[in-house]
């Protein structure tokens, strides 16, 4: 496809094998490359989660892949998904979008966008959201607000002039969704300190995860998520075959003393994950592990180590939510956390991602760290 008029020798290229796929990825690359808080991800991290194969959310999701090119210089690119998950639970006309770049022109926004709604269109959906990069479980929403830091692990970085481009395609703010920076060297809250202090109820016991039944632990930490997250806007649980995926992919990274269960009455009812930050160890590998970036990143992250982290996944199952011992939790389950963290040398670890309207948590969260310290947002758009 190559646009016309304002947008002559614009060419819209569908990703149809692995050298298309290829040249998909690395437009991220090129699109942010010298840009100071940007991480390359990983080639081979990215190329496999965008790989039918590799990737089990494709099981229950149809996809496509578009990048942009003038003549031979990427200029953009784009995913549209239907995910049989969302609209079983929650828009049976819902489509999702993803994975945008662009560089900072309205006529390269408006030929992606415009390219996916029509093949969501064709295929019955009538809404559309995003970005989902690819699933609301792995990354979600388009940064807004807080662009003078790094992203920490599994987090977007975006241009700054992305959202106003999205909005001039016709886009607007769905859902805003928020990262908290811990400082997990300054002594939390006088009112937190004192609740935490006292000792805890028998029935309650904070547990780190038993190392030699993790794939058992890992599920049972997902089923608390799904269970927790049952309600919230826009989420899908994770199927068995994600969870089996999940738990291979951050075996390398989870260790028991960032990896903590709350149970009550011997039920696990809580739990928190934290990684270190990846990406401290490869920013400056550009993407590639070969030659040298394999050895580079064990000693970073084995040797050297990294001052932060961050949690991308925690829950409180719904039973307790309204409850004074379901508020309570969490405080429980972050001090683990930062004792852990703070004997290995961490400053920072970021919480995130909260919903706006996830009162509860930001509650919490602002109370340990101030204001949220990056706003990621989710567009929206009827289609025609």
């Amino acid at each position: 496809m190559t646009a016309g008029g304002a947008q002559q020798g614009l060419e819209i290229v569908p990703v149809e094998g692995p050298r298309d796929l290829d040249a998909f990825v690395r437009v991220q690359h090129e699109l942010h490359r010298g840009q100071p808080h940007f991480v390359p991800p990983l080639y081979i991290e990215r190329r496999d989660a965008l790989s039918a194969t590799k990737n089990p959310y494709f099981k229950h999701a149809e996809t496509r892949f578009w990048y942009a090119r003038r003549g031979d210089k990427a200029v953009g690119r784009i995913s549209a998904q239907i995910c049989r998950l969302h609209i079983a639970k929650h828009d049976p006309q819902g489509g999702h979008f993803g994975l945008i770049e662009s560089i900072d022109d309205a006529d390269v926004v408006a030929a992606l966008t415009g390219t996916a709604e029509a093949w969501l269109k064709s295929k019955g959906m009538r809404r559309v959201l995003g970005p989902f990069n690819l699933s609301i479980n792995e990354q979600m929403g388009l940064l807004v607000a807080g662009f003078d830091t790094p992203p920490r692990l599994l987090m977007a970085h975006d241009q700054p002039y992305m959202g106003g481009l999205l909005e001039q395609a016709g886009y607007a703010k769905a859902k805003d969704v928020y990262a908290y920076d811990y400082d997990m060297v300054a002594e939390p809250p006088k009112a937190i300190a004192r609740l935490l202090s006292r000792q805890a109820p028998p029935r309650l016991v904070i547990r780190p995860m038993r190392a030699k039944e993790y794939g058992v632990e890992l599920a049972r930490a997902l089923d608390i998520f799904n269970d927790a997250w049952a309600d919230n806007w826009g989420a899908v649980p994770y199927t068995p075959e994600e969870v089996l995926h999940l738990g291979k992919e951050l075996k390398p990274l989870i260790e028991a003393r960032y990896f903590w269960f709350a149970e009550l009455d011997g039920e696990p009812v809580g739990f928190i994950i934290g990684l270190p930050d990846l990406h401290q160890a490869i920013h400056d590998l550009d993407g590639k592990l070969l030659p040298f970036g394999v050895v580079k990143l064990i000693w970073r992250l084995k040797i050297r180590g990294v001052n932060g982290g961050r949690v991308p996944l925690m829950g409180i199952k719904r039973k307790l939510q309204s409850t004074a011992l379901g508020a309570t939790i969490p405080l429980y389950l972050i001090a683990k956390l930062r004792e852990a963290g703070l004997a290995q040398g961490y400053r920072h670890i970021e919480l995130s991602w909260i919903l706006e309207d996830n009162t509860a948590m930001r509650h919490i969260c602002e109370a340990l760290c101030g204001p949220p310290y990056k706003t990621y947002r989710i567009y929206g758009k009827e289609l025609a």
